[in-house]
């Protein structure tokens, strides 16, 4: 059972910062996994009234408050036309749309929950991310950070530069935690793919070997999935083994591979 002893909705990012440094005081987002949590909190801090619920945009990036619910990022023209469809697919299985219309983005990257679909594909997307004291910069730094990190993540920034991405996943059944994920993008030649839902966080890996280097094949893509699948570490859990983990794995990265060729 959760309980609250002081419920705050902030009135600046200044006065959110200030009350979340204190270690039993917790800053809300969609309210949707704490809530599931058997503890007490000393003041739960509300960012509503924070303006971070909009998806801007420039000429160069997208920039996407903390607050956006999963729902908008499933239903935003501009990031499906970016992400190939990548943004809906990685959203579109999290529960249900009521669930998806509460959960928001900065509370699924700041949780950095094993099974988030979401830090998979941001990942993937070389997002970076903009903390109200530490300040800008990568997700993949971010992500390695300790979860005793006390600050206030308020934007997550997605270039528009030209790209190509695929999202997969293998879940048990369709609205269940992903017993692993897989995104895999290419930008200037360079490719990434991240693997999440290991059971433990995403982590990102480079194609070292330039195995895709020479063009997406049949052979080059299983070549390129056998030698991820070999890299990452990956446990078990009461979803699956970690060498059913490895065999997916393999499976995944080949059909994302395979993906970018039909995209490109």
């Amino acid at each position: 059972m959760l309980t609250i002893g002081q419920y705050v909705r902030p009135e600046s990012l200044d006065e959110a910062y200030t009350l979340c440094q204190k270690k039993n005081n917790v800053v809300l987002g969609g309210m949707l996994w704490l809530k599931m949590q058997h503890r007490s909190i000393g003041t739960a801090i509300d960012l509503c009234d924070l303006g971070l619920d909009q998806i801007g945009e420039t000429e160069n990036e997208y920039r996407i408050g903390a607050m956006v619910s999963l729902r908008a990022l499933e239903q935003h023209a501009g990031l499906a036309a970016l992400t190939h469809g990548a943004m809906e697919e990685a959203v579109r299985h999290i529960v249900g749309v009521q669930f998806r219309n509460c959960a928001t983005v900065g509370g699924s990257l700041f949780g950095r929950f094993g099974f988030s679909d979401v830090l998979t594909l941001f990942l993937a997307l070389d997002a970076r991310v903009t903390l109200h004291h530490a300040g800008e910069m990568p997700l993949a730094d971010f992500a390695a950070l300790p979860r005793t990190t006390r600050d206030i993540l308020t934007q997550i920034t997605v270039s528009k530069a030209p790209r190509r991405v695929v999202y997969l996943s293998q879940r048990n059944i369709s609205t269940d935690f992903p017993v692993l994920t897989c995104a895999l993008g290419e930008r200037d030649g360079a490719y990434i793919c991240v693997i999440g839902a290991r059971p433990m966080p995403a982590v990102a890996f480079a194609d070292e070997k330039g195995l895709l280097a020479q063009g997406i094949t049949e052979d080059s893509a299983r070549a390129f999935a056998e030698d991820i699948a070999a890299r990452v570490e990956l446990g078990g859990n009461m979803r699956a083994s970690a060498d059913y983990r490895r065999e997916i794995c393999k499976v995944l990265v080949r059909r994302a591979a395979m993906a970018l060729t039909k995209e490109g």
